[in-house]
């Protein structure tokens, strides 16, 4: 299976697994527990969510993570403040990255909003180098956009 059509039928559970009957936080926990257990090239998934000038961690799935992300900083903080998906193959490599684990090589973040406004960022990591790329953020932004329609 490629993966594109990985996303396809990820994505399509996603769609059936999340609703507005749930709670919020349920349906964030659910999307990323659903995308850990997919992909297991992801080390780490999840969502921060701004809170003032700060990312504030929310529900994810790995190791344990930085709680808070200054707007700016690092590979989510930068992209939350561009407000632009960033993917980067090293993040060694990636000036002021945050190791909050000094196993990862790879990220992915994609900013999402909630009513017309930047809410917070999907941040998915990799111990693999090169982990992430367009069709990372085609499937992610794809499940961005089936949960908010599902469940904002």
């Amino acid at each position: 299976m490629t993966k594109i059509e990985k996303y396809k039928l990820v994505n399509a559970k996603l769609a059936a697994l999340i609703s507005k009957d749930n709670h919020l936080i349920s349906n964030f926990a659910n999307f990323v527990a659903l995308f850990k257990e997919a992909f297991p090239t992801f080390s780490w998934i999840g969502f921060y969510f701004k809170e003032e000038d700060e990312l504030i961690l929310g529900p994810f799935q790995g190791k344990v993570a930085c709680t808070k992300i200054k707007i700016g900083d690092g590979v989510c903080g930068t992209a939350f403040q561009k407000t632009e998906a960033m993917i980067v193959p090293n993040v060694h490599n990636f000036p002021g990255h945050i190791a909050c684990d000094s196993g990862s090589n790879s990220e992915i973040v994609i900013p999402f909003y909630i009513n017309k406004q930047y809410s917070g960022v999907l941040d998915a990591d990799s111990y693999d180098y090169n982990n992430f790329d367009v069709d990372d953020f085609k499937g992610l932004s794809e499940a961005l956009r089936i949960f908010k329609a599902s469940v904002i």
